[in-house]
């Protein structure tokens, strides 16, 4: 019997080409959905393997979809899959039920091994954080702990508004 693995990402490219490799090298049965809800609302006759779920998923946050995929599938692996990782996005997600948490951009190879629960030989040696990394994680850790208020966030750190909302619509440093 093929292991069932359900991929949740808004971003159809992706989807498309992960579900493609996902079931021709791994072997696996895949189905996609674009957000939390459809893959709640589907209908699976099958045991699910892993859920990987992509924490932004358009207006919705992956984050709160944790709890109910993870209660209504019971997977083995739930993988929260992000391009804006931080500390205290992932220990959010290791509260909710995540048993895994990937940067993207991730190979095929580190999907498969953390799918199949090997760690990966490929995994990079811990590096100490760099300065935008830093200021990154205690920016997001600020902006959890005042339940994402910007303005208050800001007020704490001692920064404009405006210097905060534009810190925040970068990306995260690698």
């Amino acid at each position: 019997m093929t292991d069932t693995v359900l991929l949740i990402d808004d971003d159809l490219p992706f989807l498309s080409v992960m579900q493609r490799r996902l079931e021709l090298k791994g072997g696996y049965q895949v189905q996609t959905f674009t957000s939390g809800k459809a893959a709640l609302n589907a209908t699976s006759e099958h045991t699910v393997h892993a859920i990987i779920l992509d924490m932004m998923l358009g207006n919705e946050s992956g984050l709160d979809a944790i709890t109910q995929l993870k209660h209504r599938f019971a997977p083995t692996h739930f993988i929260m899959l992000t391009g804006y990782a931080s500390i205290a996005t992932t220990v959010e997600a290791m509260k909710r039920g995540a048993t895994d948490y990937i940067s993207k951009p991730v190979t095929l190879n580190e999907l498969l091994a953390r799918l199949k629960g090997i760690e990966s030989e490929t995994q990079e040696a811990v590096k100490p954080m760099t300065p935008g990394q830093i200021e990154w994680e205690y920016i997001q850790r600020a902006l959890h702990d005042n339940q994402g208020n910007v303005s208050k966030t800001a007020r704490e750190l001692g920064m404009h508004r405006r210097t905060l909302q534009r810190k925040l619509s970068k990306r995260s440093p690698h």
